[in-house]
């Protein structure tokens, strides 16, 4: 039988419940300790004798929290610390499925994941679908996993939902439950089914977004709210052995660094959208770092090796030294720096989202070193753009993706790119139109090889895009 104790105001308070609160920690606690506020010294004790008795880790309740900005705009928050990516969780020839809300169907973060990952780390051979679906939370999805994805034998699974599952309001213990269970049961299916998990927090909102028709709720009680989700997450991850993608914690403080760096009065720099809930450009290329990120690629894409001295070159894995004379490397390279384009001060831009994250260094490095440099400062010219360096800067390796926006690799990986969101836009048809409309009731067998069929060459254009790039490099003595 379980224990249930009742205060002045008719209040259940039962040890299922404060032992879930032990778990989402926080903010749940207190929103609870607002409810009863005559119990709060006794709940807190009961908590800390059940984390101990249940055999939870005292880290729960004294647990490590993120460390945060010395700026008032985060004083509310106090997110518990995400767990480190681990090695690469990737395998060669890996289906990868990326799963979840409107925010996922727009077909931004998902064709930067694809993109990356098809340009990136070619040698791993992965494909992969996009299954968004908007206004989905958790258990939606759930009930038409087997119907939609699963059919397609997943290896990997991103997933991110939280946003609708909060339902635009303060967090409530109930909700939170709910959205526990679900999420825990979309993981455990996709665990079952094969796949391994990349466990995704919902991402932040930038403003109370005006299909809420209501005044009654604060910005920051929303996100307080998904706040709380995302630590949930953080314990379904660890409970089902999964990985956990950071997008809530990641956007919030790229959010608020943009607002610094690139608002105007005339304009906020909105990472969540311009509806306070779906991102642009930079708002996607943050989440798209930390589902990345979160996968365990190390951004390690190669280095050349130049030796002044020696007149000789060399190039790791990926990329063919075809000759070094007077100075001037000629490369044959079979696979892509990821190269962003756009306003460095504009929330729809990719290249102002790769300001606010370390997405160069963990994602995107491709060096250059030189050696037994003769010169004080080299001009290095690679494509249109020239830089100069030092010898020592040369010495210590530059990273030629971060400081060449504009690149040799711009027109290929160009067509990579749009090769990928055209295939993701019949992804959204095929499921969406296809498999849940006339066709699919009808027949879902036949409609299911049809519409395989209708996307098998919009896979093949993607390979075919994916061509070697021969590129140069000349480095000139600055007098």
């Amino acid at each position: 039988m379980e224990m249930k104790w009742t205060n002045s105001g008719g209040t259940i308070i039962s040890v299922r419940s404060i032992k879930w609160l032990v778990f989402n920690r926080t903010h749940a606690i207190f929103t609870f300790m607002k409810i009863i506020p005559e119990h709060r010294r006794f709940v807190l004790v009961l908590i800390a004798a059940l984390a101990v008795l249940s055999g939870y880790s005292d880290r729960l309740i004294a647990a490590d929290y993120e460390p945060k900005p010395d700026d008032a705009y985060f004083l509310k928050f106090n997110p518990r610390k995400a767990p480190a990516p681990g090695p690469l969780l990737l395998k060669e020839g890996d289906r990868l499925a990326i799963i979840g809300d409107s925010i996922t169907e727009q077909k931004m973060y998902s064709r930067i994941i694809e993109t990356y990952l098809t340009v990136c780390v070619p040698e791993l051979k992965i494909t992969t679908r996009q299954f968004g679906w908007s206004g989905e939370t958790a258990e939606g999805f759930l009930g038409r996993m087997t119907n939609d994805c699963l059919r397609f034998q997943p290896t990997v699974a991103t997933l991110c939902y939280g946003m609708n599952d909060h339902r635009y309001r303060p967090f409530d213990v109930e909700n939170a439950k709910w959205y526990a269970d679900e999420y825990s049961a979309v993981v455990n299916s996709l665990e079952n089914a094969g796949a391994r998990v990349v466990l995704g927090s919902p991402g932040c909102v930038g403003k109370v977004p005006s299909w809420t028709k209501s005044s009654a709720f604060t910005r920051d009680e929303l996100n307080i709210n998904l706040c709380a989700l995302r630590d949930i997450d953080i314990e379904i991850a660890e409970v089902a052995n999964a990985r956990f993608a950071d997008v809530f914690w990641t956007m919030f403080k790229a959010g608020h660094e943009g607002q610094k760096l690139y608002g105007t009065t005339n304009e906020d720099y909105m990472i969540s959208g311009k509806d306070g809930v779906h991102p642009g450009w930079a708002g996607h290329l943050v989440m798209a770092y930390a589902f990345l990120r979160a996968m365990g690629l190390n951004g390690d894409i190669g280095t050349l090796t130049v030796d002044l001295g020696n007149q000789t070159a060399t190039g790791t894995a990926g990329h063919t030294v075809e000759g070094f004379t007077n100075d001037e490397l000629t490369v044959i390279s079979t696979k892509y720096p990821f190269c962003v384009s756009g306003e460095k001060n504009r929330d729809s831009s990719l290249r102002s989202g790769a300001t606010l994250v370390p997405f160069y260094q963990d994602l995107s490095r491709f060096r250059l070193v030189v050696t037994n440099a003769a010169a004080a400062n080299y001009l290095v010219i690679w494509g249109t753009t020239t830089n100069i360096y030092s010898a020592a800067q040369l010495a210590d390796g530059v990273n030629l993706a971060a400081d060449f926006v504009v690149n040799p690799f711009g027109d290929a990986f160009k067509q990579v790119d749009e090769a990928v969101a055209a295939k993701q836009a019949y992804e959204t048809k095929q499921i969406k139109q296809i498999f849940h409309g006339a066709e699919g009731k009808t027949d879902m067998a036949k409609a299911v090889e049809r519409s395989e069929a209708e996307r098998a060459p919009l896979v093949a254009a993607i390979a075919k895009a994916m061509i070697p790039v021969r590129h140069t490099i000349r480095l000139q003595p600055v007098p």
